[in-house]
Formats: structure tokens, sequence, C-alpha cells
């Protein structure tokens, strides 16, 4: 833009004249021509206006008229600034407006810090090129800066420089610009703010306009640029010609003007909420494979701050008497970036991966390097071990810097992964370690009825598991540790072990056999599960108090701890180096930990581990909640792990409106009706079959009102007890009956598996939105829910459910 160009000056800088020519009177035959009415110039630390007037004018009685605005009555009011900062996108930059409460706490800056306006030194000038771009805008000193956290405290502006800078992450800063004047050409959407200097000269004339009561004049600007004050409501602007757009080629696009429009209340602008200072949670979200974390390839950051903005939304509706209250402030979300350190100049791995591409369907192979190849990295120690230390050390770095912001912070912790990340972070859960003298977090509690594998007899075992009364029964067959390991199940139900106590001794038998087998051959510490140092490894208890390997199957002989992943193993002929992984310690217990679209169940089960002990737990962080989309093609259960052998549905998470979509409701109601018209044919069917079929017997009497048969039940009462109990039993008994299951220890107990309600448009076809069902966690109203939920519920605030 060419608007308020800086010119250099001295130490104090004269604003630049602007031509002001009244329209109103058009000259006459004996007025000069080409001549302005006024030359107006004004100071911007003055009230005063300088009105020159041309000796020829017939309207003029001096050269020079001071007017002193304060002292002439008009209903002229000063215009009420907005604060604004640009935001780039695809090349292209666009306005955003600051909240109420950020405007007000930067324009109050601004207004303390007046008296330090700037002084362009000799030679000095304003450069338009710069970042910038809106001339030197008044207010503050060389020397002094003042620094305003906005938006929750994630980015400070700079008032001097006029820069809106991130706190947590890397981003380039951006301007900021105090607004008073807007402009909008017909190719705009929106308007857009003027210049800061440019807005002042508007500003000026307008004002020496409204006091003198004359419109209709035209403002010729020393850059070219022409305004025409036609009356308060109608101001025009035109642009030269020689600053058009080449392309433009028709004279009437040329000399289109554009629309300006005074103060922000002119003019159409969503001005976002502000945020509540306090802060009650913190969430640290790690993103999975490649950069782009949706359809729109927008970054971590850019989703993480859709997210953020659902859950603000959701506050002031579902949380609303709690906020009349000041019993809630607001849960804050940071992004955590790991995927630049793996891909940056400190690895190397794109220029190694680079040189071994082909170069045909080079856009597809970019984007495979770039994105899938995350999944083999994390399989590979050496950039596995790379993976970890970013996250984990960027979860730190940001949690110090935050307690640095918000000293006063005492509320909890949480983690949230989405795709690949939710992985990373249950890697780093399981090995978090609870204190100083633990190995490694991946070891819980040992179990009560975990046998070690060195009992040296029957009885010893026996009495370990609390079967005393079994000892007789055993001697009298005269059976041993190494003869009990041949029996089958059968053998012992011959016995008459009754099947409680016959389950505890097939899986005392079954982990005596898999530890014996593990100590008898030199562990593989398997990439991704355990940490690896010396001290470490030789502070280690013994491999049979591992928690997960209590309800192994006798057919599957594996370890979680040990699995031989088949990394660097003899057999392959190839030396990778270290094959287990380092895991770093957090500086905070998590309170609890979401996985959204997670692929952890399927990278556990290939690493061979068949069922997670219902006893195990994270060791520093209590809660976890697996989070998936129904057509997530990446997403995979966690329950069915923990108890194999109950069959559930997941959890239907509940619409953020309060009730379930209405083609699942219709889906539902159809069902139901199919079952129930199916029991009522079935019954009429069966009644007459059975009139058909019965002997008559004219010797009974018949069966009068109020009385009943021999079996004493009426025929409607032998026809349809089913279909009663199936009209009792509604989805929502079913949804609270599942709920209440205890699912292992994993969740404290409770529930694991959350899937989401899929939109009426989804359900036509899944596979068509297979891939954006992995993506649409980031904007899901129904997974921010969640999660406000369950952390609110920890601090006693219930949620509230809108009426709809």
């Amino acid at each position: 833009m060419s608007q308020g160009s800086g010119e250099s000056g001295s130490s104090v800088p004269s604003a630049p004249l602007i031509s002001v020519q009244d329209l109103s009177n058009p000259p006459g035959p004996s007025s000069p021509l080409q001549q302005p009415d006024d030359l107006i110039s004004s100071s911007p630390l003055t009230d005063q206006v300088t009105v020159t007037a041309d000796e020829t004018s017939p309207s003029s009685t001096s050269s020079f008229e001071i007017i002193d605005m304060e002292a002439v009555p008009s209903a002229y009011e000063a215009v009420q600034p907005h604060w604004f900062y640009c935001r780039r996108a695809d090349t292209k930059d666009s306005w955003m407006p600051f909240s109420t409460e950020d405007s007000q706490k930067l324009e109050q800056a601004y207004m303390l810090n007046r008296h330090i306006s700037p002084r362009l030194g000799e030679g000095e000038s304003c450069d338009r090129g710069s970042v910038l771009g809106g001339g030197c805008p008044g207010g503050l000193g060389e020397e002094e800066e003042v620094v305003v956290p906005t938006e929750g405290e994630r980015y400070d502006v700079r008032l001097r420089e006029r820069r809106r800078c991130a706190v947590y992450w890397e981003q380039a800063p951006t301007e900021v610009r105090r607004c008073t004047w807007f402009y909008k050409g017909d190719k705009d959407s929106r308007f857009l703010p003027y210049p800061e200097d440019f807005s002042q000269r508007l500003e000026e004339a307008y004002k020496i306009s409204v006091t003198l009561d004359k419109w209709k004049r035209k403002l010729d600007f020393p850059t070219g640029e022409m305004v025409i004050l036609h009356n308060p409501k109608l101001i025009m602007q035109y642009q030269p010609i020689t600053q058009q757009d080449e392309w433009v080629s028709s004279p009437s696009e040329q000399t289109r003007p554009r629309t300006v429009k005074r103060g922000l209340e002119n003019i159409s602008v969503e001005i976002p909420d502000g945020e509540p200072e306090k802060v009650d949670h913190l969430v640290f979200m790690v993103h999975g494979i490649g950069p782009a974390c949706d359809l729109r390839f927008r970054s971590i950051i850019q989703c993480v701050n859709d997210f953020r903005s659902a859950s603000l939304s959701l506050l002031n509706t579902h949380f609303r008497k709690a906020q009349e209250e000041q019993a809630v402030g607001r849960v804050e979300f940071l992004p955590v970036n790991w995927h630049s350190a793996l891909h940056g100049d400190a690895t190397g791995v794109d220029e190694d991966i680079q040189r071994i591409t082909l170069p045909s369907i080079s856009r597809l192979r970019h984007f495979t390097n770039d994105t899938l190849l995350d999944l083999f990295f994390y399989n590979s120690p050496t950039y596995c071990q790379t993976i970890v230390d970013t996250v984990a050390s960027e979860i730190n770095r940001l949690y110090r810097l935050f307690l640095q912001r918000h000293p006063q912070f005492a509320g909890a912790v949480s983690v949230a992964g989405h795709s690949l990340g939710s992985l990373i972070l249950f890697d780093l859960m399981t090995n978090q370690r609870t204190g100083p003298g633990e190995s490694n977090g991946l070891r819980g509690k040992v179990d009560t009825d975990a046998p070690p594998h060195d009992y040296r007899s029957l009885e010893e075992a026996l009495k370990r598991l609390g079967l005393e009364e079994l000892i007789a029964v055993f001697k009298a067959e005269q059976l041993d540790l190494q003869s009990l390991a041949l029996c089958s199940e059968n053998d012992l139900k011959d016995l008459g072990i009754p099947l409680g106590p016959r389950k505890k001794i097939l899986n005392f038998m079954s982990r005596r056999w898999i530890l014996q087998d593990l100590k008898a051959r030199s562990p593989l510490l398997a990439f991704g599960q355990q940490s690896s140092t010396e001290g470490e490894q030789a502070s280690s208890p013994a491999p049979l108090e591992h928690p997960f390997l209590r309800p192994v199957s006798t057919t599957s002989a594996v370890d979680y701890e040990y699995f031989d992943v088949g990394i660097g193993q003899p057999n392959l002929g190839i030396a990778t180096g270290q094959v287990s992984i380092n895991y770093p310690q957090l500086d905070f217990h998590p309170q609890t930990f979401f996985a959204f679209g997670s692929p952890i169940g399927m990278f556990l089960t290939v690493r061979g581990l068949k069922r997670i002990d219902p006893s195990y737990s994270f060791p520093t962080c209590k809660s976890f909640f697996n989070i998936y989309h129904p057509f997530d093609p990446v997403a995979y259960r966690m329950e069915p792990m923990i108890v194999p052998d109950m069959e559930i549905e997941p959890m239907l998470i509940p619409h953020h409106k309060g009730r379930k979509r209405m083609h699942l409701e219709l889906k539902e109601s159809l069902t139901r009706m199919s079952t129930d018209l199916k029991n009522n044919v079935l019954g009429s069917l069966r009644t007459a079959w059975q009139s058909f079929s019965r002997l008559p017997i004219a010797a009974l009497p018949p069966v009068g009102e109020g009385e009943s048969n021999t079996s004493g039940l009426s025929v409607q009462e032998m026809e349809g007890p089913k279909v009663e109990e199936v009209e009792a039993t509604s989805a929502s008994e079913r949804q609270t009956e599942e709920q209440n299951i205890e699912i292992g220890m994993l969740n404290g107990g409770r529930r694991i598996d959350y899937v989401l309600q899929e939109k009426p448009i989804e359900s036509f076809n899944e596979y068509l939105f297979a891939i954006q069902s992995h993506l649409c966690y980031w904007e899901s109203e129904d997974t921010a829910l969640l999660v406000l939920k369950e952390i609110y519920e920890k601090l006693g605030v219930v949620l509230e459910q809108p009426q709809s």
C-alpha cells in the first residue's frame, strides 16, 4: 500500500501537507483554476490546525488563520481506536482484531506512554519496505519498550516496534496497528485498516470538516491518493492510476473508488471474545506424522488454536453458572512440535533420504518422505531416541516457561496426543519414574498373586495363591510342580477343582513357564519399552515383577519388556547399534492422558503384547482416554487388550448439544421397531400354532375376567414376556450399565474407549470420509467437551447441559 508514505525530516518531523479543495463551490469565471481553496497542516501533538487560505480566494479574509478546535463548539467526537494484527496465510495478509480486553490493554499502555513519542534523528526516515509497513507509528520512545501480553499471554506485543511475537513457539513476528480508519475495495471481502499515519491525516481533515460544517471536500495526499469527504457517512478514496495493478486495463476499473469508514462501529467485523486470565488446567498436545495436521495442511499451532477456541466456546455454554460464580477460568492448550527437529539440519535425515529417492512422481515421494516416513523413523532406534528426546524436552521447556508467565498457577497438567503422537506419549508414560529409587516407570506394583519362578514346592505355591485347601488333593494324586505343568484344564476339572481355583493354577503355571524361559536366555530389550542405562539395568527388579505379563496366554510366550523385535540380531547380519531407548523424564506428573485417533493397540500387538494386566496403570498418570472416530482407519481399541473375554461396545461420546445425532436416533428407532415387529409376528404365529395343535377340552369351564388358568398366567402373559423385556431396556440404560463396568486400572477402573458420533453425511460412505475422520479431532466440539468434562469433574465443577 502507498497510503501515508513516510517522509524524512529533522528531529521533529512535520506532517505532510494535504491539499483540501471545496467541491461545493465550483470555481467561477473570475476565480483561478487549478488552485486549492485551503492547505491544511497539523501537528499530531496539538489540537490546533493551520488553514492556509489562497490569497485570491473570495472567501478568504486573511492569509493565515489559526483555528482552536477546543474553542469552537461542534458535534465532533474523537474516534475510538481498536488494535489489529496482521495474519499471513497463503502469501496473503489479513487483518484480525484483538479482543476487546486486549485492545483496551494496548490502548492504555499506548496512552500512558504517549509522552515519550519517538523522535527521528537527522537523516532518518520511516522504512516503508520493512515488516511493519505502516510508517513510523507514534507513541513510544526509542530507548523504552513496552511489552503487553495478549491472547492469554501466548503473544507479546511490543508497542514501539508494533510487533506481535509468539511466546511459546517459533513464528515470524507480525505487524500491529492502532486502527481508526478503514477501507474496502470491490474485490475486498472485508474492511481493511489504514496505516496509522494515513488514518491520522484523515482524522484531522474529518475534524475540520465537522467543526466548520464544510463537506464535499477533496483531499489530495502527497502520495497520489485522493479522498473525497461528501458527508460524514459517505467518504471515498481514489488511487492514482500509476499504482493500479498492471493487469487492470479498463478505465472503469482504474477509477473505481474505495469505500472509507471511520471507526470500528461503522464496519462489520467480529471481535473475538476475551479469555479469562485464570488458568485452571494445562494440556500439552503432541501431533502425529508430518508437518500438517488436517486436510487444509495447517500446522499443529493452528489446529491447537482451533481446539482452544472450541473449548472456550463450550465453557461459555456448558459451564455458564460456574463462570458467573467465577468458579472456573479456562484451560490452556499448548502445541508440542517434534517434526521440525527430526527433519531439521541437525539430523541430516532429509538429505540422506533425498539422495536415494527416485526422481519420478516427485510430489508423491516428497509427501511420503515428509509424512509417512515418520512411522519408520519412530521404529528406528536412532531416530526414535531423537523423537522422544524432542517431545520430552519440548514439553518440559513449555512447562517451565508457562510457570514463569503464570506464577500463580496451581492447577494440574495433562497430555494429549494425536495418531503417532499418542504412541510417543504412551511410551513416555510407561517409562516414567515415580521416585528416584525406581529404575523405570514401566514397572508398577507387583501383583500379590504373581508367583516367583523359583518356588521350591507345590505347597509353597498353593499357599501363595491362597489355595491351601487343595494341597491334600494334589498330594493324593502325587503331583508336584513339574507334573502339574503337564496338566490341562480338563485334568484339573476331573480332579474336582472349581473354575476359579482352576484358572488361578493355569495362570500360575503359564507365568512360571514363561519367566523360567526368559531367565534362561539373555534379555533382549525392545526399543520403545525400556530405559537402557547401566545404572537402571543394575537396579531393575526381576522380570517376574512385570505388571503387563500377568494374564498371557499359554500359546504365546511373549514378554512386553523383553520381546525380541529382530533389530540388530546376528541372524540378520546387520549391526544397527543400540536397540533400547533411554526415556527422559517429565518435570510433572500428568493428571490425564488423552489419545486421539490412536494406533497404540495395534503397535502393542505388533510388539508382541497379548494382554495388559488389569491392575496396571501408568506410574505417574492415573487416567487414560482412548478417543476415536468410528471411521478412523488409524485408530484401534484398548479395552479388548485388558478384558479380552468381555465383549462390550465403546462408550458413545454425547453430542455437545445434549443428544444423539438425529440419524443415529432414527437408526436405533428403526432397529427397535423391527425387533418389536419381529417379536410380535413370532408371538402371533406361536399363538396360532398352539390354537391349532391344542386338543378341544369342553369339560373345562371358561376363564372369566380376573381369573386365571391352571398355570396362573393369562394368554397375553404367556405370549409376550420377551417383548416386554425388550421394551423395558432402553438404550440409555444399557449405556449407563456399560459405563459402570470396571476396565482395569489404566483409567482408574473406568471405561477407556470412547467413540465419536459420525455425522449424517459421513454415514453414507465411510470409505470416502476415512482420511477426514482421522483428522477431525482438532475441530470436534464433542471431543473438546469430553476433555473439559474430565478436567472439571476432578475440580468439583459439574457440566451443565444447555437448553436446545
